[in-house]
């Protein structure tokens, strides 16, 4: 199957992962040692607001390629039946559609580009 027939919530289920995995990396290696600590540091990162506003930043600032903005749009138009009561589902589909890149992405072995993705979300900090 290539990965571009992957469903999106499933592209998504694994960005997920991957994305957190390398926000806990950073945030341990940026010398938080308590969990309390990191699991209050990453909210910056993985609520599903911040990861809109991220993937909203990265559009303003054009470092997607057309392939990958064409994953974010179908992504984003993927019919979903429920989320997360603290979120709206457009912020919902916006954190959906960033993950199921992040998730391509690595179905992709495109190591670098996720890499690249983290880098410039972390710039800031």
């Amino acid at each position: 199957m290539k990965t571009i027939e992957i469903n999106s919530l499933v592209l998504a289920y694994l960005g997920d992962s991957v994305y957190e995995t390398y926000i806990r990396e950073y945030l341990i290696k940026k010398g938080i040692a308590h969990v309390k600590d990191l699991q209050e540091e990453s909210l910056k990162y993985i609520t599903a607001k911040s990861q809109a506003q991220i993937l909203h930043d990265l559009i303003n600032k054009n470092i997607f390629t057309n392939e990958e903005l064409e994953i974010i749009k179908r992504a984003r138009n993927t019919k979903v039946n429920t989320h997360p009561k603290n979120c709206s589902i457009n912020v919902y589909h916006d954190a959906t559609s960033f993950e199921a890149l992040i998730g391509y992405l690595k179905l992709e072995n495109k190591i670098e580009r996720i890499e690249e993705i983290i880098k410039i979300i972390l710039q800031g900090d």
